[in-house]
């Protein structure tokens, strides 16, 4: 035998003996010639972006930022202010240090200017509601007009679930009662089929941009006829960590009652939310709709709502045949002369659906006509009145998401709450918690049982002691599909002050492929 042929048995051997200590030392014992599976694991990252709170100088805001426990290693969240720009702002921001340059001097104050930020550099922005323990919430104020937008990141063990809870209330004038929202995930496709641009309205799409490039964003307006022209919402920049709020009113000369928004942006992400505002029905934030689909639900209608407006928008170019039906504490049933409704492609309608809860809270639920694949994929959201004449005060519900695992909802007080359980199908299992207050207290679980096809509405147990506001976490544990909301309610004066926020899941949780070791690689 000569000397190549040793030289290539003792590498074979080598390599064999080799391969063989991989596969005896592979992790867990895992087989590694199997397909990877994938696993549900904590995030270690979360943005999130809040709206401007109001522009009213008797408006009172009040953050809350909280996560659950079971987030990993360390890590905090924190949030700061995003500049106000212009709609067409330049990639500087709102143009400020432009005009420190336009001073005395020209180009010689310049150069000073420019030794001076040389010498002493801007301080860090400070941090607004940081949050460094999971499991109690924390709190923040600001009863400025000139509030700011806000946007944010959590990493570590406060990222998973992570959430902040924005609850401003007006005293007087438009708008007047309680906006909420929960702030938002920036994306880069939105949908908001509740907005108007009535003579009685101001609604503003507000676009922040948490990010250190420009986003470039297109607004697409529909009505009951259909796509709205409107070439003032298109090409709208963003400049970075910045906020532009547009007002619907202005891309189009026509006053419609009811207007589909379409948030699309071409360039980068931002976060998008509608706040609605009334001369005289008060207001509150209208939150994107989850993906169009051909069966939405829209859960939480309280039992003392004076009217609701269901608002239904087919994207596409096909038509939509839809069943309606209200999800009773006792079943599901149609409401008298809107059992179906019907939405051409690419046009919005309405229906005002008068005396729908007959005194007991309920969700809506919408399906396909005949059912089966192929059904038109739709969104939409409905406006619920509370009080009556002058007295009156309005919240939006969108068509949300199923919560498949743990959705949380921030600021709730010692009075003034309300959860809303929906099971579409089977009966569904779920375990409330609530948090440690913000001040004081200790958390409090509690299992409910929300039987198939009904709602259940509950107030959320309350912390022992508690000192503060607190958080509530719902985990759904077993049986069917459930979809979930939470009401604020306060009174001012006799104006019963209300917002509705629903409870998809929040993103605590992400699938990872669980890998393995792949010895074909040393084949070639």
């Amino acid at each position: 035998m000569n000397r190549t042929s040793m030289t290539l048995i003792g590498a074979a051997t080598a390599l064999a003996a080799l391969t063989g200590v991989a596969a005896l030392a592979a992790p867990d014992g895992e087989d590694l010639g199997s397909t990877s599976a994938a696993g549900r694991r904590p995030v270690e990252r979360s943005t999130l972006v809040c709206p401007q709170p109001s522009v009213s100088d008797v408006a009172e805001t009040r953050y809350t930022a909280f996560a659950p426990k079971g987030g990993e290693g360390k890590g905090g969240a924190e949030l700061y202010r995003a500049e106000k720009a212009d709609t067409g702002g330049s990639e500087s921001g709102d143009g400020k240090d432009e005009g420190k340059d336009k001073g005395k001097g020209g180009d010689k104050d310049k150069g000073k200017n420019r030794d001076k930020d040389k010498k002493k550099p801007e301080p860090d922005p400070k941090p607004f509601a940081p949050l460094s323990t999971p499991g109690k919430p924390v709190t923040a104020d600001s009863d400025s007009s000139s509030a700011s937008a806000l946007f944010g990141s959590a990493d570590g063990r406060v990222a998973p679930g992570w959430t902040v809870q924005q609850t401003t209330s007006v005293a007087v004038g438009a708008g007047r009662g309680m906006q909420g929202t929960a702030c938002s995930v920036p994306d880069t496709d939105f949908w908001f089929p509740g907005a108007s641009t009535a003579k009685e309205r101001q609604d503003y799409v507000h676009l922040t941009n948490p990010d250190d490039s420009s986003a470039v964003v297109d607004l697409n307006l529909y009505g009951k006829k259909g796509r709205v022209s409107s070439e003032a919402g298109e090409g709208i920049t963003i400049p970075p960590r910045s906020t532009v709020p547009v007002l619907l009113s202005t891309l189009t000369s026509e006053r419609l009652t009811n207007v589909g928004v379409h948030a699309v942006a071409r360039a980068g992400r931002v976060g998008a939310q509608v706040q609605a505002v009334d001369e005289k029905a008060g207001g509150d934030w209208v939150s994107s709709v989850a993906d169009p689909d051909s069966s939405v639900v829209l859960p939480g209608i309280p039992g003392d709502a004076t009217a609701v407006r269901l608002v239904v928008l087919a994207p596409g170019e096909n038509d939509a045949d839809l069943k309606v039906k209200l999800a009773s504490p006792s079943g599901q049933i149609a409401p008298a002369g809107h059992e179906t409704v019907h939405v051409r492609g690419g046009m919005l309608t309405a229906v005002d659906l008068r005396d729908l809860t007959k005194g007991q809270a309920g969700s809506l639920v919408l399906t396909p006509s005949e059912g089966g694949a192929g059904a038109t994929p739709v969104v939409a959201a409905a406006r619920v009145t509370r009080g009556k004449g002058s007295k009156q005060e309005t919240a939006f519900i969108p068509g949300t998401a199923p919560l498949t695992d743990r959705a949380t909802a921030a600021d709730n007080q010692e009075k003034g709450s309300q959860l809303s359980l929906m099971a579409t199908g089977r009966t569904v299992k779920v375990r409330v918690t609530a948090s440690a207050g913000s001040k004081g207290g200790s958390p409090v679980s509690q299992t409910y049982t929300v039987k198939g096809k009904t709602t259940r509405s509950i107030a959320p147990p309350r912390p022992k002691g508690l000192k503060g506001t607190y958080s509530v976490t719902v985990e759904r544990l077993s049986g069917g599909q459930l979809y979930a909301s939470r009401m604020l309610d306060e009174k001012k004066g006799k104006v019963p002050a209300f917002t509705i926020q629903t409870l998809p899941d929040d993103r605590g949780k992400v699938l990872v492929p669980r890998s393995g070791q792949d010895l074909s690689v040393l084949n070639d």
